[in-house]
């Protein structure tokens, strides 16, 4: 193993968009510097140092603690202050909104910080440099037999449709099953698969989205998948025909542009995390007004009306993608910034 010079902790066991982040951007940045992860949740192949095991690595060197969470800035902080580890602190934004007092405190003893958006960045109050995220296009690409592939992971056949994340009212469910109502019908072989858990909080938020499309004679077209592995999460994107964003509020979203370079075109939001930069409307999908079921309903119904579109917009999606989201791009910047604390004293 190479040397360690930077850490990436991920603190939370579920999965969640940061760490995807984690699991996509160290296969490619471990060939660039010498990089770990560490914390739980993690695939079993990826570079990684058990947390108590941090303490104790050698004080000569020093290292870069990138932190992606308020609870990654603390014990990073806690590492440095109290523990006294040679550590150059990175903290990665991608809220495009105020951060609380506490977060900014946090914030403010960062040795450097990196926006995912220039939006996110107007709000660190802080000089930062500005990368946004890309996808790895060899991991996702588009199938070769979308109809086996489903097969394979029990999935419906007609035409598709994807949306991907936690099951909640930030990220538009309800608007998408609202949709759904006026649009499936209209549409008689097309279904919808949600993946993503509803935690506790949010269990009656999903049974009230359930029981709407049962009232509405669509329960066997509305699959609520659950969360999945990582891999099967990465397969779905390839089996689909069209993916759906309705998010209310994101940070970045990097799920349109998983299913773009997977060859689906993606409905998403105006204004919400970077979707506007993400999709050419008209071209590899669409985009709509946020909060709008109706706009939503439209958009869908255009789209599943054309075939011969859906499936140029999949291919455009894919080009698309490969032109401007790679994501060896995202990874060859940050090490940059990786490299530029390292040589800071």
């Amino acid at each position: 193993m190479q040397d360690i010079e930077v850490i990436a902790p991920n603190l939370k066991h579920s999965l969640s968009g940061v760490t995807t982040t984690v699991i996509r951007l160290l296969p490619i940045q471990k060939k660039m510097i010498g990089i770990v992860a560490t914390g739980p949740g993690l695939p079993d192949d990826l570079p990684h140092i058990r947390l108590i095991k941090v303490p104790f690595l050698s004080n000569r060197t020093r290292r870069v603690w990138h932190a992606r969470r308020n609870t990654e800035m603390l014990m990073g902080l806690f590492l440095r202050k109290v523990l006294r580890r040679n550590l150059k602190l990175l903290f990665t934004s991608a809220a495009q909104r105020d951060h609380s007092g506490f977060t900014k405190k946090l914030i403010a003893q960062m040795d450097a910080l990196i926006a995912t958006t220039p939006q996110a960045a107007s709000f660190l109050q802080h000089p930062s440099t500005v990368i946004m995220h890309g996808v790895n296009t060899e991991l996702f690409h588009p199938a070769e037999d979308k109809q086996a592939l489903r097969n394979k992971l029990g999935l419906p056949g007609g035409t598709l449709i994807g949306c991907f994340g936690r099951i909640r009212p930030q990220k538009g469910v309800d608007l998408l099953v609202n949709a759904t109502l006026s649009v499936l019908p209209k549409h008689p072989d097309a279904h919808i698969v949600f993946t993503g858990r509803a935690t506790s909080e949010f269990e009656a938020f999903q049974a009230e989205q359930e029981a709407k499309l049962q009232a509405a004679g669509l329960g066997d077209r509305v699959h609520f998948l659950g969360e999945r592995p990582w891999e099967e999460i990465v397969e779905t994107y390839r089996a689909l025909d069209l993916f759906v964003a309705p998010a209310r509020h994101e940070g970045f979203g990097l799920t349109p542009l998983e299913a773009m370079a997977s060859g689906v075109p993606a409905i998403a939001c105006h204004g919400v995390g970077a979707f506007s930069a993400q999709i050419k409307d008209g071209e590899t999908g669409r985009l709509v007004e946020k909060d709008n079921a109706p706009a939503l309903a439209e958009a869908l119904d255009q789209m599943l009306s054309d075939p011969a579109q859906l499936a140029a917009a999949g291919q455009a999606a894919r080009a698309h993608v490969e032109r401007n989201f790679r994501i060896e791009g995202e990874a060859e910047a940050i090490v940059e910034v990786y490299r530029s604390l390292l040589d800071t004293e």
